[in-house]
C-alpha cells in the first residue's frame, strides 16, 4: 500500500476540519446597554477567545425571550440580574459567570437644543415639570431606576400622560433627535454614541441608579473555552479604558 497516497488526502481532510472548527464563529447575546463597549472592543474579544464572534443585539427583556425560546448561542452579555436568574434556571454555566461593568443613567434633549440643569434633584424635578414629553424604554434595564426616580419626586402622576415609552431604547432616543420628544432617559451607555441628540448629563448622585452588567457561558456552549477567555477579557483592566470612554465604569470582583 503507497501509505503517502493513503494519508496525504487524509490528513489534508483533519486540517480543514481542524481549520473551519478554529474559525467557527463565538455566538454572544449582548445587552443593547453594552453594544458601544463590545463593538469597540470586538477584535480584542476575537483576539482572546481565538475566533471569530458574532453578536446578536437587544434589549435584556427581549434577549430573555430568545433564550427562553431555545436560542442557540455561546455567551450571553446582559444586566447581572438577568444573568443570576439564568444562571438559577440552569440555563447558564454559574462557574463562567462574572460582573464587569456597571453603567448610570442619563437625560438627553435633542441636538442644538438647550440642555436643562440636571445637576441637583431639584434641578430634575423642574426639568420634569417642564417637560412637554420625556421618553424612555419601557423593557429596558433602566426603567425600574427611572420610575424610581419619578416617584420619590412626587411627580409619578403628573408625568403618566407626558410619558411616551417606547420598546427598546433605540426607539426612545430617535424620537428625541427628530425632535418629536422633548426628554429621553436612558443608560449614559447608550446615550454616548447616538447622533442627533445631547446629553445634558447624568442624574444626580441622589437620584443614580446604576445598572451592573455580567456575562456567562451557555450550558451548552458549543465553544466553551473559547467563551471563557472572552468573559475573562471582558473583566480584565484592558477592557477598562473602553468601559470609562463609553460612560461605564469597570467593576472589580
Amino acid at each position: 500500500m503507497n501509505f503517502r497516497s493513503f494519508f496525504g488526502p487524509l490528513a489534508v481532510s483533519l486540517c480543514f476540519i481542524y481549520t473551519a472548527a478554529a474559525q467557527t464563529p463565538l455566538s454572544v447575546l449582548a445587552s443593547n446597554g453594552m453594544k458601544a463597549v463590545v463593538v469597540e472592543l470586538a477584535p480584542q474579544l476575537e483576539k482572546a477567545s481565538g475566533r471569530p464572534v458574532s453578536f446578536d443585539y437587544g434589549s435584556t427583556t427581549g434577549l430573555l425571550r430568545k433564550i427562553d425560546a431555545g436560542a442557540t448561542f455561546d455567551v450571553a452579555i446582559l444586566t447581572s440580574d438577568a444573568i443570576g436568574a439564568l444562571v438559577k434556571q440552569n440555563k447558564l454555566s454559574a462557574p463562567t459567570r462574572t460582573d464587569f461593568a456597571r453603567s448610570g443613567i442619563g437625560v438627553a434633549v435633542r441636538s442644538g437644543t438647550p440642555k436643562p440643569d440636571v445637576s441637583t434633584a431639584a434641578a430634575m424635578k423642574r426639568m420634569l415639570e417642564g417637560a412637554k414629553s420625556i421618553t424612555y424604554a419601557g423593557d429596558g434595564a433602566s426603567r425600574p431606576a427611572i420610575d424610581k426616580m419619578i416617584a420619590r419626586l412626587g411627580l409619578t402622576s403628573e408625568m403618566k400622560p407626558r410619558t411616551i415609552l417606547t420598546t427598546g431604547s433605540g426607539a426612545a432616543m430617535t424620537s428625541v433627535a427628530d425632535g418629536k420628544v422633548d426628554i429621553v432617559m436612558t443608560l449614559m451607555s447608550e446615550l454616548l454614541p447616538v447622533r442627533g441628540i445631547d446629553i445634558a448629563g447624568p442624574f444626580p448622585p441622589e437620584l443614580q441608579g446604576y445598572v451592573t452588567f455580567g456575562a456567562a457561558a451557555n450550558l451548552k456552549a458549543a465553544q466553551l473555552e473559547s467563551a471563557k477567555a472572552m468573559i475573562a477579557f471582558l473583566k480584565s483592566a484592558a477592557a477598562g479604558p473602553v468601559y470609562k470612554a463609553k460612560g461605564m465604569e469597570l467593576v472589580r470582583p
